[in-house]
């Protein structure tokens, strides 16, 4: 009910500024300067901090330092055709963006222009660029899974919606992948996506969307580009108005997922911005306020209280490190805003283990909660795989190790092998549990390092082999029973046994 006047009163303010503006004299303001990205802008006393002023019909710019004599203009566009005396007008509002329906399955900047080639996209409604978070009472808990399709990050590093989950690593590692997997394994789960591509390669990008667009994922998605030869303005706006259009989404109800790919780089636009704009600089040349810029995008993410309509929004945002250093300016800024962190390691993707998460040094704090209670069953998987990575260093110095310590290097080693996936093929939860539980409880122990992945694959082709009636129960609200468990095992066993060794025992006894 609070919210609701809130909103009439917000819209009330909102349409007596515009009547109130429509009818006073316009001010106009003359380019005293011009930089990269960057405009010096006099002549206009009554501008506002973050108002969108006018420069030409496809030029606009954000008010964004209000000095005593200039304005300090962040650049929505190449300034190529502006000079010095060129006239700007106030538009009386702050940067906004088209939101609705209409924007999926669409490419567009982050003005909210299409770039796709598929014609005008038609606006029914706008909503500001900036908008605060929502209140802590009306926040909900995270209480539901976002499956990922990964074997490695939805049994061992859960998502739950609602979360922000950062995804980091050095450059090369997988980490746009995991997020587009992710994006694949939506379909049909009745969750909308939001992709903002910032700074990224004009390539790459067109990968991404041809990827998507193969797999069908066009449907349910929204992507929004500012590619890397796109200005610093662009770069910086670009998060916060894919963010708007996730947030429409999730006030109707609805369930959405958004990723950043990457902040880097979004980071790295603000610096170059508030260095042109001659802010202080702090530590690495950053602003002071570097720090707020990341943490009230990521705010906004969240899970919705019935009253609301229970909508919630999943945020992936990645980051890039250099030489593996997690404990650079930036990382920790983003470690320290979000619920956990998925690390990529590239000493595992040059070895071939992909995806290349590294199990020791990711977390999720708050999708354990949300995950669905069938994984419980297999628990103990991540610390069967703390036990072999630590045993595996300690082998390396050619110690003669006993028969329990091989075992438990051979089951690890199986482990490592069983969870590895190709890319752009997400496993459904059932494939998933059926698979793992038969790896936790030492199924694939007999079966030649070399066949696991054969063996996981001819276990994948046979679900059918499984009664349908147990494949729904793992998405149940409880734990598996005693009887499906053993079901599941006796089934995998059976499909298993081809693919096991012949071990001869030679042993005598003592």
């Amino acid at each position: 009910m609070k919210n609701n006047i809130a909103h009439r009163f917000e819209q009330l303010d909102k349409g007596i500024a515009d009547h109130v503006f429509a009818f006073a004299p316009q001010e106009v303001g003359h380019v005293t300067s011009v930089a990269t990205g960057i405009v010096k802008v006099s002549g206009l006393g009554g501008v506002g901090f973050e108002e969108l002023l006018k420069f030409s019909e496809d030029l606009y710019g954000i008010a964004y330092n209000l000095d005593e004599e200039e304005i300090g203009v962040i650049l929505l566009g190449e300034d190529t055709l502006l000079n010095a005396g060129d006239e700007v007008q106030r538009t009386g509002r702050v940067m906004d963006i088209p939101v609705g329906d209409h924007l999926i399955g669409r490419v567009i900047d982050p003005m909210g222009m299409p770039i796709d080639g598929k014609g005008a996209i038609p606006i029914s409604k706008r909503l500001p660029i900036e908008r605060p978070a929502p209140a802590i009472m009306d926040r909900m808990a995270v209480n539901a899974a976002l499956q990922t399709g990964i074997k490695v990050v939805d049994a061992l590093i859960p998502i739950g919606r609602g979360q922000r989950e950062l995804i980091v690593g050095d450059r090369q590692t997988g980490k746009t992948q995991i997020a587009i997997d992710t994006i694949l394994n939506q379909r049909g789960k009745d969750v909308l996506c939001v992709y903002c591509a910032i700074g990224q390669r004009a390539s790459a990008v067109a990968k991404v969307i041809a990827n998507l667009e193969e797999k069908g994922a066009m449907e349910y998605t929204v992507i929004m580009v500012a590619e890397g030869n796109s200005t610093a303005g662009l770069k910086y706006i670009a998060p916060y108005a894919a963010t708007s259009i996730a947030e429409h989404f999730m006030e109707e109800g609805r369930n959405v997922l958004i990723v950043y790919d990457d902040l880097t780089h979004h980071a790295r636009a603000y610096r170059e911005l508030s260095l042109l704009l001659r802010r202080p600089p702090g530590r690495e040349a950053f602003p002071g306020d570097i720090f707020y810029i990341h943490s009230r995008l990521l705010e906004r993410a969240t899970h919705l209280s019935d009253n609301l309509k229970g909508g919630s929004l999943t945020a992936l945002p990645i980051i890039e490190t250099e030489a593996q250093n997690i404990s650079a300016y930036i990382p920790t800024n983003l470690i320290s805003i979000t619920d956990g962190q998925i690390y990529l390691s590239p000493k595992l993707f040059e070895a071939g283990i992909l995806p290349a998460v590294d199990v020791g040094k990711s977390v999720s704090r708050v999708g354990s909660n949300a995950q669905l209670p069938a994984y419980k069953s297999i628990v103990k998987l991540k610390l069967q795989y703390a036990q072999f990575e630590e045993l595996e260093s300690f082998s390396r110095f050619g110690t003669r190790l006993d028969e329990n310590t091989k075992k438990i290097i051979d089951h690890g080693e199986r482990i490592r092998s069983c969870l590895k996936q190709n890319e752009l093929h997400p496993l459904t939860v059932s494939q998933q549990i059926v698979v793992l539980l038969a790896l936790t409880n030492g199924l694939f122990d007999d079966v030649a390092i070399d066949k696991v992945r054969e063996a996981e694959a001819g276990i994948l082709k046979s679900m059918d082999q499984f009664p349908s009636e147990l494949l729904k129960r793992l998405f149940a609200d409880q734990q598996l029973d005693s009887a499906d468990h053993d079901l599941i095992l006796k089934t995998a066993g059976d499909l298993l046994a081809s693919f096991k060794e012949k071990v001869e025992s030679d042993q005598t006894p003592k």
